[in-house]
């Protein structure tokens, strides 16, 4: 394609979420930027009798059907995929799927970790990896996957996003801010940890060579090109495929000392650093140090994020008595502040299922009473995570160094003004809410970005400032009694 096609040029992003998976169609370039979604689709685990998987191969062919829709939008001139992390494929020596991926929540991953920490130690593992303990890292699926009869046959392990890769374009390839999330890549080097690899009996070759972001990862093959109705030889172009680190690209940060919050079924709160932290307070307050696009690092906790108020949701659903989000959130306004707080990151509420009875028995444990309607319970989620971003941050910014100016919460929660506002008002800092569409707007500017439309990441944050709609909430009411409620939830 030339460069004067290019400007006329439509990018592919392919963006997968732990509900729903959607291909988007953009234009990017000097002062454009516009986003439209070509397809939307489930994304429904399945529940066998051994675990809870993926149904990766629905996935794939609801993202072979936005890329047909998508061919219609204009010249496509590459295809980007980004998913959440941890979750992988392993195949065999034919490249075949050996089984369909387990899912981050699935009761396994518990069970093993204590046995890789027992062969490794925290503060090793730490040390290298620089990644927050979570049950679910594949450094310990892995390990709890050794079991399984699939295990002898393996040859290959891909991240979920670089299975799709492979399956469109036939390359092997490990995007590295997906890389960096599996408690097996040196956060200090940038590479695979052939050390932790081999201290855990792990085969080398089973991880691919590393890809960064604007690095071509082949094109189509002759099928998946006859089938969407893309040309043949259509580019896919790695993005940052860990969605958090495509999202974050996509801050719209021009000022020193911002902090992000990546709101969506998690919450990622954090800061962009130059260089990991890999102390030992770091390790024991239990923060991670992810990559970047351009080698940043995302130095950030994981918090349970929306996923809560969406499992309260499903829960009043399958009773019948499931109001709307809407007047969920004005019964949550007119609620009692305060009047019951939880740590989201508690692990009881990891799993699915019925989350009013969890908060339930949560609030009971800690000499609380559960709420009485369901805005109640929404306000209880919303001022904990509220709370939640204002420890979080705080200690980022301690550990790293930092003073914090600004707040910047992206991603579908930045449409929930309760959520913004209470942020705000925990932090004492003024919250910009936007972009809702972050992570395909990264994945977007990446593409375009390779394609010599857009400049380096700076430009890019400029960008989504000069076209994006942005809101602003600045601090209001009482501080002291946001002091007094994050007081409550510290350890007796």
């Amino acid at each position: 394609m030339s460069v004067t096609s290019l400007s006329d040029a439509v990018f592919a992003a392919v963006d997968l979420g732990a509900t729903s998976g959607r291909v988007i169609t953009g234009r990017a370039g000097p002062g454009k930027l516009v986003l439209t979604e070509a397809h939307r689709f489930p994304n429904t685990p399945v529940r066998l009798p051994d675990g809870l998987r993926w149904d990766v191969l629905a996935l794939y062919q609801g993202m072979l059907d936005g890329l047909r829709t998508a061919a219609r939008s204009g010249p496509i001139a590459s295809v980007g995929i980004d998913t959440w992390a941890v979750d992988y494929g392993l195949l065999d020596a034919d490249g075949a799927l050996l089984g369909l991926p387990f899912h981050y929540r699935d009761s396994r991953n518990g069970q093993v970790a204590e046995q890789v920490l027992a062969e490794c130690g925290a503060q090793e593992l730490y040390s290298v990896s620089g990644l927050q303990h979570l049950p679910f890292n594949t450094v310990f699926q892995l390990a709890a996957h050794h079991a399984s009869s699939h295990w002898g046959a393996a040859r290959r392990m891909l991240l979920i996003p670089d299975l799709l890769v492979h399956w469109l374009t036939g390359t092997v390839g490990a995007e590295i801010t997906n890389a960096s999330t599996t408690g097996l890549f040196d956060a200090s080097a940038g590479t695979w940890s052939d050390a932790l690899i081999g201290r855990l009996g792990l085969e080398r070759s089973w991880f691919p060579p590393l890809r960064e972001p604007g690095d071509p990862a082949g094109t189509l093959l002759p099928h998946v090109a006859e089938y969407t109705g893309l040309p043949a030889g259509t580019p896919v172009t790695t993005v940052a495929s860990h969605d958090t680190a495509s999202a974050v690209a996509s801050v719209p940060a021009v000022e020193p000392g911002f902090a992000y919050v990546s709101c969506g079924t998690w919450s990622l709160a954090g800061l962009e650093l130059a260089a990991p932290v890999l102390t030992e307070e770091s390790r024991a307050a239990n923060f991670t140090n992810e990559r970047g696009v351009d080698g940043t690092i995302r130095y950030l906790r994981n918090i349970m994020g929306m996923w809560l108020l969406e499992e309260c949701r499903r829960a009043w659903g399958r009773r019948g008595t499931a109001p709307g989000l809407a007047e969920l959130l004005a019964e949550a306004a007119r609620a009692r502040p305060f009047a019951a707080l939880i740590d989201p990151d508690d692990e009881m509420f990891l799993a699915p299922g019925d989350m009013p009875s969890r908060i339930d028995t949560r609030l009971v444990r800690t000499g609380q009473h559960p709420p009485d309607t369901p805005g109640g319970y929404v306000r209880c989620v919303l001022e904990s995570l509220a709370l939640a971003h204002r420890r979080t941050l705080r200690q980022a910014a301690g550990l790293a160094g930092r003073e914090l100016t600004c707040i910047h919460l992206v991603g579908g929660g930045s449409r929930n003004e309760l959520l913004c506002q209470w942020t705000a008002d925990a932090t004492g800092l003024p919250v910009t809410a936007g972009p809702a569409e972050a992570t395909a707007i990264g994945n977007v500017l990446l593409q375009a970005r390779a394609h010599g439309l857009v400049g380096d990441l700076m430009d890019m944050r400029r960008l989504v400032v000069q076209t994006q709609e942005l809101r602003h909430y600045t601090p209001q009411g009482d501080q002291r009694a946001w002091d007094r409620a994050a007081a409550r939830l510290e350890p007796a």
